[in-house]
């Protein structure tokens, strides 16, 4: 196999491995669209799967190309503090197994933000719909720009023709298989992406003498597994920040509409719960495991001097090492997982996009009173044109450095993701705050993020920026929010009789 400008050639046996993985994904896709015949099959699929293929479905939503390429090229080029962040992941699954899957499966909800609608009121509800609709566009032109990187190694071909390609072909089996064919692609997805990284860790510890263990002191002498700083100092990146915003972080991707979509189309509570438990226990070692990865690919281009390697991005480094050192077969399947990771984030939040579109939007505004055959084709409409777009950011992005595109996606998620978490949890667990006090709330916390992400991103004078570290943004905007909001609400009546079934201290007296 010869490399050449950071390229390499394709072997016959790897080519075979990802066609018959693309061939697997098409039949599934096609499989399902037999039973898409109407809105409750294309989002939920009838809300009757099993616990541990939701589980799997979650587990293959959260690894995305970030977590197979991103991840390892973190720890490659550094440490382990990025992995901090998701070690609190667990605080997020237990506040969503005890408050929010039985909150959003009591009312059989579709779109997440349906309950800001009932609990508060339909401009809480546009925003936190619109937050998860503008943030997850971007953030899917960044997944398709990363996976296109390995494509491009892959293959040898135009970044642009790579992307159209990619995100054309995942777009037709979403629009024709809905949330079905979504799910168990993820399933097969999420068994490729564990398999293919699992190989690639072996066949490394296999080219050292001492193994795993030479490995590991390899990483140990060149810090590879430092978690970052300890001090806590407001202007710094450290440890305890990390876990700051992981918490936050955690708790506020349980109510994102990708896994509540799952909550809801699991077949019971018991279920949907068992989902959720299996999905947090294989999250976070996966997390783990993939940064491990970065540090074995380290390790092994210390033993190993290799000057093609110099002239990569750090996120090219592994598919270069795939398709170079892994024999033939192999590495196809690696390649395989690594498309796995993109595509089944990908037509995960593109389905979820079309929920909340129609649910939000469509239904309650622009077509009252439709067909559900109606709604059913706007749906796949929105699927194409959300696809369209992603295409276009990606295609953007791809000529930006790699360092600009992570600083990007922070300002867009802070920006977008803002404080929709602490208005869940304060609709979800107070019965004070009502929808005035939750505006005024926004209205505050909004103004404040805009602040922050601008005086982060150096677009403010010097001497009006704020002097804290942009991993603040998300714990000081929820917190804001729920400040301002619940003071603001002891100045309002408020009458917990309305709120049946709204609050968990409401829900419990219904059942009693």
């Amino acid at each position: 196999m010869n490399a050449h400008n950071g390229l390499v050639d394709i072997r016959t046996a790897d080519w075979m491995v990802v066609l018959a993985y693309f061939g697997m994904m098409w039949c599934i896709a096609f499989y399902f669209a037999r039973r898409n015949t109407s809105t409750e099959e294309y989002f939920v699929g009838g809300r009757a799967f099993p616990g541990w293929v939701v589980g799997m479905s979650m587990l293959a939503t959260s690894v995305s190309s970030v977590t197979f390429l991103a991840f390892p090229a973190a720890a490659y080029a550094g440490d382990f503090r990025d992995l901090v962040i998701n070690l609190m992941f667990p605080v997020g699954i237990l506040i969503a197994v005890l408050v929010y899957v039985p909150m959003f499966r009591q009312w059989k909800l579709t779109s997440a933000y349906e309950y800001l609608g009932a609990r508060f009121s339909p401009i809480i509800r546009l925003y936190g719909m619109l937050s998860f609709t503008i943030a997850r566009l971007c953030w899917l032109g960044i997944i398709l720009c990363l996976v296109s990187d390995v494509i491009i190694v892959f293959t040898g071909w135009p970044v642009v023709p790579v992307i159209i390609f990619t995100g054309v072909f995942i777009a037709v089996y979403t629009i024709v298989g809905g949330i079905g064919a979504v799910i168990w692609t993820d399933v097969v997805q999420s068994f490729v992406l564990l398999f293919g990284g699992l190989l690639s860790v072996l066949y490394l510890a296999w080219q050292f003498p001492g193994g795993l263990g030479e490995i590991i002191e390899i990483g140990q002498a060149h810090g590879k597994f430092n978690l970052g700083p300890t001090a806590f100092q407001l202007s710094e990146r450290t440890v305890w920040i990390a876990i700051l915003l992981g918490c936050f972080s955690a708790v506020a991707y349980q109510t994102e509409q990708n896994i509540v979509q799952r909550y809801v189309a699991a077949k019971s509570m018991r279920e949907a719960r068992k989902a959720t438990i299996l999905y947090g226990s294989i999250v976070v070692p996966t997390w783990a495991f993939f940064f491990f990865l970065g540090s074995c690919l380290f390790a092994y281009f210390q033993v190993h001097d290799d000057p093609q390697v110099a002239q990569l991005s750090h996120e090219q480094v592994f598919p270069y090492f795939i398709l170079t050192r892994l024999p033939p077969g192999v590495a196809g399947v690696v390649v395989a997982g690594v498309l796995s990771a993109a595509m089944s984030s990908v037509d995960s939040t593109l389905n979820s996009i079309a929920a909340v579109t129609v649910v939000d939007i469509v239904k309650p505004y622009l077509a009252k009173d439709k067909s559900d055959r109606f709604y059913l084709k706007v749906a796949r409409a929105i699927v194409t044109a959300a696809s369209v777009v992603m295409v276009v950011v990606a295609v953007i992005l791809s000529g930006i450095p790699t360092d600009t595109i992570n600083e990007l996606d922070w300002a867009i998620g802070s920006l977008f993701a803002g404080c929709v978490m602490s208005i869940f949890l304060l609709g979800f667990l107070t019965t004070r705050v009502d929808h005035v006090a939750a505006l005024v709330g926004l209205v505050v916390a909004v103004t404040v993020n805009i602040y922050l992400v601008l005086s982060a991103i150096g677009w403010l004078p010097q001497r009006i920026t704020c002097p804290v570290h942009e991993y603040w943004t998300s714990p000081l905007v929820n917190v804001t929010f729920m400040v301002v909001a619940y003071g603001t609400s002891w100045f309002r009546t408020h009458d917990p009789a309305k709120l049946a079934g709204l609050t968990v201290w409401t829900m419990m007296r219904q059942k009693e």
